[in-house]
């Protein structure tokens, strides 16, 4: 390596962070150019390395492919951005990455150091902007120490509780000398949590034992730590039923004879609610029990009997007393608690199970038809006419209720990703890039509204130079209709703000080269996802969507 500001074979900043990310594993980064990463293109253009760059056009959704691709490979999702414009387009997917436990780093590229204070173009307080959104967050000032921080990056990002870090390189210290022999990886950044408490374990697995009804509760943080067969063990050993977030929807297979599918306020249906408000003990893993997983905090009712494991202490007893409460990595936490746990088995769990799902066949059961067509509809032929180890993206709004509720995972692990954390729309089309590219032998839909589709239709340029097979849903009401259903429910149908024209999305993205289809009405419907799952490269299937304030969304505070 040859750095152009150093001596002898030393090289700069820009070339010892390429060789940083490349021995840390990274395999893929997402980003956008500009003025002041000019010394890392250059680096990454001519350099020797096993990295692919994946350029975006927008730094939003370089986060969100990163957020989506760590999701799925359990590596560290890496973005990039410049100065200005690019550290403030970036920050909602570390926001995001951030709140959902999920390993991410944020480059961004900074003025020169001799330039601060200057009124320089794009000049602002990165380490300032970035502080209250991440874990951990610096700016790399010497060349020398470059190495340091990159290493405790990777450190910082998957020990503990996961989460987004951001590092910021001046122009001039991409330019600066670094030693050669200071550039090497940490491999212990993979640490983790161990089991807890040997003693806090029998607790609760006395508790668990003692309990009639008992209900697992499980989010994100079980996927993360790879704990589905743990978690299938121990509720096959116990009878207990399961029941997931929508962000660890998938913990357990929902064919599963123990499984109830999401609960809360957004996918939770009546029988759902039904289920945890009777369970004599709520065992939460890996979730926070936030305002959407317990409905604001009404169900579980307040002095339920609880155990809670989670690798953050900050989350365990939060919202809820804790009985017994397991502070460790989730997969550990659950194989500690099955040796500690012996019978009974019980018939509870199974006879519960057969409820809720009963109770979404007879929703299913008649989804609609003519025009427009009904989300249950889609939900419907979505499932009919995928593959079971699909990967669905599912933006905030109208479709994150029904793929919650109605779209049945039928194998353990990650198939459904959907921004939990903060919602913010426009994340589907990013993420089913990030996903694709993570897993490309798996089929890949993202499922969007018409909103979302306006805040990211320029990516679909990414997708088709790419040329990633991936099958893009619109849901078109022609509405913010997320929005327009709350007016509807608490404020007496005083619409404001919340309708907009009718797009034609499928001529957009035909623009962009993207096969494309229009469906209006529900016996088209079919037909077309036939079609077009049967094109080799991006298709694009645009529906004509009832609009969310006149549908019976699983949505339970609009169904109250």
């Amino acid at each position: 390596m040859q750095g152009t500001a150093g001596s002898g074979n030393e090289p700069n900043g820009a070339e010892a962070l390429v060789r940083l990310l490349e021995l840390h594993g990274v395999r893929h980064v997402f980003g956008l150019c500009g003025d002041t990463s000019l010394p890392l293109y250059d680096a990454l253009a001519r350099l020797d390395h096993a990295i692919e760059h994946v350029l975006v056009r927008d730094e939003r959704h370089a986060a969100y492919m990163a957020d989506a691709y760590a999701k799925l490979t359990g590596r560290v999702g890496v973005c990039e951005g410049p100065s200005g414009g690019g550290a403030t387009y970036i920050l909602p997917g570390v926001v995001e990455a951030q709140e959902s436990s999920i390993p991410l780093i944020a480059i961004t590229s900074d003025v020169a150091r001799s330039s601060r204070g200057r009124f320089t173009l794009t000049e602002l307080d990165q380490e300032a902007l970035f502080r209250p959104v991440t874990k951990w967050n610096a700016v790399l000032d010497d060349g020398a120490a470059l190495p340091r921080g990159v290493r405790r990056a990777f450190r910082e990002a998957t020990s503990g509780r996961p989460g987004a870090v951001h590092l910021s390189l001046p122009f001039d210290v991409q330019q600066a000398p670094v030693p050669a022999d200071s550039i090497r990886a940490d491999d212990r950044f993979a640490h983790h949590p161990g089991a807890p408490p040997a003693s806090e374990t029998e607790r609760a697995a006395e508790i668990l034992s003692g309990a009639e009804r008992p209900l697992a509760i499980c989010g994100g943080g079980v996927l993360l730590s790879g704990a589905t067969d743990a978690l299938g063990a121990l509720a096959e050993r116990t009878g207990m039923a399961v029941a997931t977030t929508v962000s660890g929807k998938g913990s357990l297979a929902e064919t599963h004879p123990l499984s109830l599918g999401v609960v809360g306020s957004n996918g939770g249906i009546p029988a759902t609610r039904a289920a945890v408000a009777d369970a004599d003990c709520i065992l939460f893993i890996g979730c926070r029990a936030g305002s959407v997983t317990t409905e604001r905090w009404r169900y579980p009712h307040t002095g339920t009997r609880t155990i809670h494991i989670d690798v953050d202490t900050g989350v365990i007893g939060a919202n809820y007393a804790c009985d017994a409460a397991l502070h460790g990595d989730a997969r550990l936490a659950l194989e500690a608690l099955l040796e500690a746990i012996g019978g009974p088995v019980r018939d509870h769990g199974p006879r519960l199970a057969r409820t809720v799902r009963e109770a979404r066949r007879r929703q299913l059961a008649h989804p609609g038809d003519g025009a427009p067509v009904p989300p249950e509809r889609i939900m419907v032929e979505m499932r009919r006419a995928l593959p079971d180890d699909v990967i669905v993206c599912a933006d905030a709004g109208t479709p994150c209720p029904y793929v919650a509720a109605y779209f049945e995972v039928r194998r353990p692990g990650r198939s459904v990703i959907t921004n939990r954390a903060h919602g913010a729309l426009g994340y589907a089309l990013a993420a089913a890039i990030g996903a694709s590219i993570a897993q490309p032998r798996r089929q890949v839909v993202a499922v969007m509204g018409d909103g979302s589709f306006a805040m990211s239709a320029g990516e679909f340029e990414t997708v088709r130079r790419l040329d990633l097979p991936i099958l893009f849903i619109v849901l078109s009401n022609a509405g913010f209709g997320w929005i327009k259903a709350g007016q509807k429910a608490s404020f007496n149908g005083r619409y404001f703000g919340v309708d907009f024209t009718t797009t034609d999305h499928a001529a957009v993205a035909s623009a962009f080269g993207v096969r494309a289809r229009r469906v209006t009405e529900s016996r088209d419907l079919e037909g077309a996802l036939k079609d077009l799952l049967h094109h080799d490269g991006p298709a694009l299937l645009d529906i004509v969507t009832q609009p969310l304030e006149e549908s019976a969304a699983p949505v339970s505070e609009w169904i109250a």
